[in-house]
C-alpha cells in the first residue's frame, strides 16, 4: 500500500548528550525512510531506486559567485511524472536529508500531490547539514554563510538552473513547468519566506507547521502541551515547577539540593541546568503522532506521575509530595538511562563547561551545531518559562540569557557575550505572521508545540481564504505531511484532501511563460 513506509521518529535516546534541552525540541521533520522496491514510470520504464543520490553544484555564496560551488545532495522520484506535470521541491531543513527520502513517495503529502498531478518530487539537502557543506568544517567563519537568505537563494538557484536526471529534465525550469515548494516546520517557514522574498519562481506552496514568526523568548512552545496533555499530569508538573521556582526566589539552596537529589540529579552544579533537564519530558510531546499509542515515552512519564496502586489521579493530580517522588523515581528508574545512557550527569545535562567536545567539535554533519547557529543569529525560539501570572509547566528560572550563554559556549569566536537574535529583522524581511501570498496553503495541528509561531497562533485570528488557505487538524507537529496520519485521524485527512483540491485548482491555472 502507498503508506507502507518505515517511519522513524527521533527518540531522546537517539539524541543523547544534548545538554541544551532546546535542541531536543527543534522545529524539525520526523524521519521518513523510503522502502526498497522497484520503481517504474507510467509507461513501465524502470527508474533508478528512490535512494539514488544526485548532486547539484550549488553556489557557496550567492553574493559572491566567484567563491565557487559545493556539492549539494538531492533525491528525486518521477514514477508518477508525465510531461506537463509539476516539479515538487522540498528541503527537510536542519537534518541529514538521507533519513528523509520517504518525502518523495506517496507516503507523504509531497508524493500524494505528485501522484495526483503527475508530477516529480525532489528532496534537496539544506546547506551545512548532512553531507552538503560549502566547507569541510562548522567553524563560525564557515557558518557565516548559513543564513536564511543564502538558503532561499539555494532553492531558487536549484529551481532555475538544475538539469534534472529524468528524461526532459533540462526543460522543466520555472516558466517551462510549474514548481511547487513544500516544507514542514522550519522548512515550512522557508516555503513562506521564499515565496515572499523571491516571488514568481514557485507557482504554489505547501507549508506545514510553518514557524513563520521568529520569536526570541518562545515560551509559547509549551502552551499547546499544557492545553492537551492529561490535566492531572499538568497539575502535578505545575506543582513541582512552582515549588522549584519558589525555592529559587527565596534562595533555599538546601531545598533545591534535596529536589535535585530526588531526581538523581544532585551532581548538576547549576540550578538552571536542573530546570532545563525537567523540560526534557515535555519535549517528548513533539514526537507524538496520531498513529502512536499510549506506550509513547511522554505518556509513560504521565502514567508514572498519575497512576498509583492502579488508580488514576483526578484532574488536580496527586499533589506536590507524590509528584516529586513519582517524577523523581521515573528519572531514577527509566528516564536518566533513556536520555544520558552511560554519561555522568554533568557531561550529559550540564551547560557550563565550555571545553566539552559538545561545544568545541566543528566537524561537519553536526545538525545541532548548525541549527544552533541559526537560533543564535536569526530565529531565536528560546524555549523558556512563561511570564508571571501564566500557568507554568516550565521553570521561570529559564530565561533567554540561559540559551544566549550557550551561544557563547558554542561560538566564542562570534559572540563575546550572549547575542540577541535578530528576530524582528527576520520578521520584517520575510513577513512573519503578516504573510499574504497567493497559492500558499498552510496546514497546522492544534496539538503542535510550534503552533504559536505559525499562522494558527491562538491570538492571531488570521483568516482562511481561498487565495491563501489555512487549514487546521487535530494533529501534532507536521502530522498532515504523513499520509498514514490521515488514516488514523479524519481531521488530518480533511486537511490533506483540501490541499490536494487546491493544488489541482491552482495547477490548472498555470500557463508557461518560457
Amino acid at each position: 500500500m502507498m503508506w507502507a513506509i518505515t517511519l522513524l521518529l527521533f527518540s531522546a535516546a537517539a539524541r543523547a548528550a544534548i545538554p541544551n534541552a532546546m535542541l531536543r525540541g527543534m522545529p524539525s521533520l520526523p524521519n521518513l525512510s523510503a522502502p526498497e522496491r522497484p520503481v517504474t514510470s507510467p509507461n513501465g520504464t524502470a527508474l533508478p531506486p528512490i535512494k539514488t543520490v544526485y548532486y547539484f553544484d550549488q553556489l557557496i555564496d550567492h553574493n559572491n559567485p566567484g567563491l565557487g560551488t559545493f556539492q549539494q545532495r538531492y533525491w528525486m522520484n518521477w514514477e508518477f511524472y508525465e510531461p506537463g506535470g509539476p516539479i515538487i521541491l522540498m528541503t527537510p531543513g536542519e537534518v541529514d536529508a538521507e533519513l528523509h527520502q520517504g518525502y518523495v513517495i506517496n507516503g507523504s503529502i509531497n508524493g500524494l500531490i505528485a501522484q495526483q498531478q503527475k508530477g516529480a518530487a525532489i528532496l534537496i539537502e539544506h546547506r551545512f547539514f548532512g553531507s552538503s557543506n560549502p566547507y569541510d568544517n562548522l567553524t563560525s567563519q564557515s557558518l557565516a554563510l548559513l543564513t536564511i537568505e543564502q538558503v532561499i537563494d539555494d532553492l531558487v538557484y536549484f529551481a532555475t538552473t538544475a538539469n534534472l536526471p529524468m528524461a526532459g529534465g533540462d526543460a522543466v525550469k520555472p516558466g517551462q513547468a510549474p514548481w511547487i515548494l513544500i516544507g514542514g516546520s522550519y522548512p515550512g517557514a522557508l516555503t513562506s519566506w521564499t515565496m515572499v522574498n523571491k516571488p514568481g519562481i514557485f507557482w504554489a506552496g505547501y507549508a506545514s507547521s510553518a514557524v513563520v514568526e521568529t520569536i526570541t523568548d518562545y515560551y509559547g512552545y509549551f502552551t499547546p502541551i499544557l492545553e492537551y496533555m492529561p490535566q492531572n499530569c499538568s497539575s502535578d508538573v505545575e506543582a513541582v515547577i512552582s515549588y522549584l521556582d519558589w525555592m529559587y526566589a527565596v534562595n533555599d539552596t538546601a531545598g533545591i539540593r534535596m529536589l535535585k537529589e530526588a531526581f538523581g540529579l544532585g551532581g548538576l552544579a547549576h540550578v538552571d541546568d536542573f530546570a532545563s533537564a525537567l523540560q526534557f519530558n515535555l519535549f517528548d510531546w513533539q514526537s507524538l503522532q496520531p498513529y502512536i499509542g499510549p506506550g509513547a515515552i511522554f505518556f509513560e512519564f504521565c502514567d508514572a506521575l498519575e497512576v498509583k496502586d492502579g488508580v488514576n489521579a483526578g484532574p488536580e493530580g496527586w499533589g506536590l509530595e507524590n509528584a516529586i517522588y513519582s517524577w523523581g523515581n521515573f528519572w531514577n528508574t527509566t528516564y536518566y538511562q533513556y536520555v544520558c545512557e552511560d554519561q555522568d550527569v554533568e557531561t550529559c545535562l550540564g551547560t557550563y563547561n565550555a571545553s566539552e567536545s559538545y561545544w568545541t567539535n566543528t566537524t561537519v554533519n553536526n545538525a545541532n551545531r548548525s541549527w544552533f547557529w541559526m537560533v543564535c543569529n536569526q530565529v531565536g525560539f528560546y524555549q523558556v518559562g512563561p511570564p508571571k501570572g501564566q500557568p507554568a509547566i516550565v521553570s521561570r528560572i529559564l530565561q533567554p540569557i540561559y540559551e544566549g550563554r550557550q551561544c557563547v559556549n558554542m561560538f566564542p569566536q562570534a559572540f563575546s557575550y550572549p547575542p540577541e537574535p535578530t528576530t524582528a529583522e527576520t520578521n520584517i524581511m520575510y513577513a512573519g505572521w503578516d504573510v499574504y501570498i497567493p497559492r500558499l496553503f498552510f496546514a497546522n495541528g492544534l496539538r503542535d508545540p510550534w503552533r504559536e509561531a505559525t499562522v494558527s497562533a491562538e491570538e492571531l485570528f488570521k483568516l482562511n481564504t481561498t487565495v491563501m488557505p489555512i487549514y487546521e487538524g487535530d494533529g501534532f507537529h507536521i502530522s498532515d505531511m504523513i499520509t498514514e496520519n490521515g488514516i488514523h485521524d479524519p481531521s488530518i485527512a480533511a486537511v490533506q484532501e483540501a490541499a490536494l483540491m487546491y493544488m489541482k485548482e491552482w495547477l490548472a491555472e498555470w500557463k508557461p511563460s518560457a
